[in-house]
Order: C-alpha cells, then sequence, then structure tokens
C-alpha cells in the first residue's frame, strides 16, 4: 500500500542500511497499512500536535501525517535514520520536525501547541518507563489528551488488568486511576522487521480531567508500589513502614489487613491514600 509519494518502507531501510538494533530496542513496522491504522486509531488528528517517540524508518510518521496530524515531532535516538526522516520532512513541508536524542530526556513540550496526542511503536527497553512518566506528572490533566502506544503484548495486558488477574499489578492501577485505557489492536511478531520473540498490541489511553477517585499522587503510587512489591504477603505486613497503626487504617479503608494487593480495587486503594494521608 502507498499511502504517499514516497519509496515503500523496505526500499527506504535498503537505501538508508537501518538495520534494527536490539540495543535500541528496535523492531520496525513495515506495513504501512498497518501505520496508517494506527495512526487512525489515535483519534482525529486534523487539529492536533502528535509527539512521536522512536519513529525508525518514519512508518507510522508517514501514517500520522498522512491521516492529517497538525504537526509531528518526532525524538529519534539513532542517528542512521535522520536521513530517510529527512526525506518524510520534505515530502510534508512544515509539518514534521525530528529532533535527535533520548526520549527520556528531551522535553517536547518548547517544540508543541495544544492540543496534544502521543503515538508511538516505542522502543520496548523504554516504553513502560516512559508511560509511567505520562501517567504521573506534577499537575493533572497533563499536557496531553490521548496516547496511543505499542508495547509487548504482556506490558498491555498489565496496563488494562483488573483485580484478581495475574496481571494486575501497580501499571494498572496508576493508568486506570488518570485515564481511560483500551487495548484497540494486536499484532504478531511477523508484523515486523525482525520479528521479536513475543506479540505486540496497541494501547490508546485518554486521559481523565480528573482523577476517578480522590487521593494525593505521591502517596498513592508509594501505596501501591509498596503493595505489589510483597504481593504474596498480606497487606498487613507489606505496608507496615506506611504507619504503626496499618491495620487499623486498612480496616477504616475496607479492607482486611489479611488481603493482598492482587485482590484490592482501585477506589480501595485510594480510600487507604486518603486515610494514611489523614
Amino acid at each position: 500500500m502507498s499511502i504517499d509519494a514516497l519509496p515503500p518502507l523496505r526500499a527506504v531501510i535498503e537505501a538508508h542500511e537501518l538495520s534494527a538494533r536490539k540495543s535500541l530496542g528496535q523492531n520496525f513496522l513495515l506495513d504501512l497499512n498497518l501505520t496508517a491504522k494506527i495512526a487512525r486509531l489515535a483519534g482525529d488528528l486534523e487539529n492536533c500536535d502528535v509527539i512521536e517517540i522512536g519513529p525508525g524508518p518514519g512508518g507510522l510518521t508517514r501514517g500520522l501525517l498522512a491521516e492529517g496530524a497538525r504537526h509531528v515531532l518526532a525524538i529519534e535516538k539513532d542517528p542512521r535514520c535522520l536521513p530517510a526522516l529527512a526525506e518524510i520532512a520534505e515530502a510534508y513541508p512544515g509539518r514534521l520536525t525530528v529532533i535527535e536524542g533520548d526520549a527520556l530526556k528531551v522535553d517536547p513540550l518548547q517544540h508543541l501547541t495544544p492540543p496534544i496526542r502521543v503515538a508511538a511503536n516505542l522502543p520496548y527497553n523504554i516504553g513502560t518507563e516512559l508511560l509511567v512518566r505520562w501517567l504521573t506528572p506534577d499537575t493533572w490533566p497533563p499536557y496531553w489528551q490521548s496516547l496511543s502506544l505499542m508495547f509487548q503484548r504482556e506490558v498491555a495486558e498489565r496496563i488494562v488488568a483488573v483485580p484478581g488477574s495475574k496481571a494486575y499489578g501497580r501499571l494498572a492501577l496508576l493508568a486506570q486511576w488518570r485515564a481511560e485505557p483500551r487495548v484497540v489492536m494486536h499484532l504478531p511478531p511477523g508484523a515486523f522487521s525482525p520479528p521479536p520473540k513475543v506479540s505486540s498490541a496497541v494501547v490508546h489511553l485518554t486521559a481523565l480531567a480528573q482523577p476517578r477517585y480522590p487521593a494525593e499522587a505521591k502517596l498513592l503510587e508509594r501505596t501501591v508500589a509498596m503493595a505489589f512489591n510483597q504481593r504474596r504477603k498480606m497487606l498487613r505486613s507489606a505496608l507496615k513502614g506506611l504507619a504503626p497503626d496499618i491495620e487499623d487504617r486498612l480496616v477504616a479503608s475496607g479492607i482486611k489487613p489479611t488481603d493482598r494487593a492482587e485482590t484490592i480495587g482501585l477506589e480501595q486503594f485510594c480510600a487507604l491514600a486518603r486515610t494514611l494521608e489523614s
């Protein structure tokens, strides 16, 4: 499929000698049908600026621009990819800005105008850390309206997991407290070059105007982290470092001290955080 006048991605990769590097977490998605679909799943882009992390040879970048993104800011750590991305910028004048750098260190906001969405086939080695950063800013609502992100399927399942499930944990609680996450697409290993050892999935997270339940963010994060760091322990043991009367506070929050973290829902964790704060 051709979505613009640029060459197919395989030809781009060959021309620029862009073999994927495991050290950078690279697995290139070459089918422009799929990259265009991911761009559509990100929502209406015509009046939005979009942040893309790790564009590589630019498959998703082209999809975002072809679907009408007002402006795309692409952050790429691999200098080998910059000439290929420059060709895309030339084909879409004034609509693509490429920054060479580490997405964990670059501040993108000086280059963007709201409303802002994030769409990325995230490098596997930094995907979870970036998501946690987007979900835990100092102020809420965040600068982004939505996140459309590709992860390993296991990580995607952790984001949307429910209490009692094996995948349920800190990531689910952080995501579901302040956003509406859902898995919108599954991709097999064969969709990528080189094929990873695991399947992948795209998760779309829509930012809520305010958290689902009131709680002080840092205290909630600390409580959840402690609870799941020792998930096999009863909460009265896992959380004993939070307060000397932790059993009383658990009971006051509607939680049995003998419960384990994996059985406790978001509303109860928020209630516990409020009890601890008071």
